[in-house]
């Protein structure tokens, strides 16, 4: 080994740096990493719902009955008969007042249930893991369950059985439309179904609020309780509530499985999922009115959400 020498002192010479070695194999190239990890993601993504939904929209200027490749062009003659159809317009007027009442309920429900959470002093995760566990049900399971179960119309079922406690007479819950009981049904069901996922998001908001805004809150002389949520906790969750009604006003809209399975096919309360599915599939096959339908509701999903994401301010940044 060659030396230096300073003031009579000898020292190993430094070694020249070894220049790095490129990294081969997958760790060699972030941008083959990322097409190899996504791409099944991708190719899914695009098979199954990026590709139906194109050849959707395409079909809809198509007349096809009882085919999925037409070649007479009828332009907009699809989307007129959709519109004229009193079944399908009637359920977007009734879906739209359905979101009115249940988006606001679930809302004010979720944010109850993390508010209570949120303040427990133990079992927190016991709670909290048992409000969020009807998430986890299938709207099918549930559906059968409040329809066989919970209301079902013989005296056998929970709700009459406890009604008759009272002298209270069986009540057809989902057999007759006057009066719509099958409402109650349906909206409990989503409560429950719902209510936990949305408590989730607001109460990791809650834990995001800084402590410090309601130490100097009580410096100031606010009270705790309805003072500090309103002027404190609620401004804080703005964001967050903003994100769950836009969720609630879609899934309000696309509400399918506990309305087929509940209401089976009866020709009230149906969703306009379950008038497109009918108009696709049932007897008339007609996938061309069908895929207008859906185009138009995808349209006013779109226009519902982006008019309440303006009023709501969402993607606003906070007030300075």
């Amino acid at each position: 080994m060659s030396t230096t020498t300073t003031r009579g002192v000898a020292r190993p010479a430094s070694a020249k740096a070894s220049p790095a070695r490129p990294q081969r194999g997958l760790r060699g190239s972030s941008t083959f990493n990322f097409w190899l990890f996504t791409s099944p993601f991708l190719i899914g993504l695009t098979v199954f719902v990026y590709v139906p939904i194109g050849w959707s929209l395409w079909l809809s200027f198509f007349e096809a009955r009882f085919t999925v490749t037409p070649s007479k062009f009828v332009g907009f003659d699809n989307y007129w008969q959709m519109l004229q159809d009193s079944k399908f317009t009637g359920s977007l007027v009734t879906f739209t007042v359905f979101a009115a009442f249940i988006v606001p309920a679930t809302w004010a429900l979720s944010l109850g249930l993390a508010l209570l959470v949120n303040r427990l002093r133990f079992m927190k995760a016991f709670f909290r893991s048992v409000f969020f566990l009807p998430t986890a049900c299938s709207y099918v399971a549930a559906a059968l369950i409040w329809k066989m179960s919970m209301f079902s119309g013989v005296r056998f079922g929970l709700m009459n059985t406890v009604l008759g406690w009272f002298g209270v007479e069986n009540i057809a819950w989902l057999a007759n439309p006057d009066p719509p009981w099958y409402w109650l049904v349906i909206v409990t069901l989503r409560l429950w179904l719902q209510a936990g996922f949305y408590m989730i998001l607001f109460l990791a908001a809650l834990q995001n609020i800084p402590p410090e805004l309601y130490e100097a809150a009580a410096i100031d002389g606010a009270k705790p309780g309805w003072q500090t949520f309103r002027y404190i906790t609620l401004p804080q969750l703005r964001a967050t509530s903003t994100a769950v009604i836009l969720l609630l006003v879609i899934a309000a809209y696309q509400a399918f499985d506990e309305f087929y399975n509940l209401l089976a096919k009866t020709t009230w309360g149906r969703p306009p999922l379950v008038e497109l599915y009918y108009t696709a599939l049932g007897e008339s096959q007609d996938y061309g009115e069908g895929s207008a339908g859906a185009v138009i509701l995808t349209l006013l999903i779109l226009i519902v959400t982006l008019a309440q994401g303006k009023f709501l301010g969402f993607g606003r940044g906070d007030d300075k």
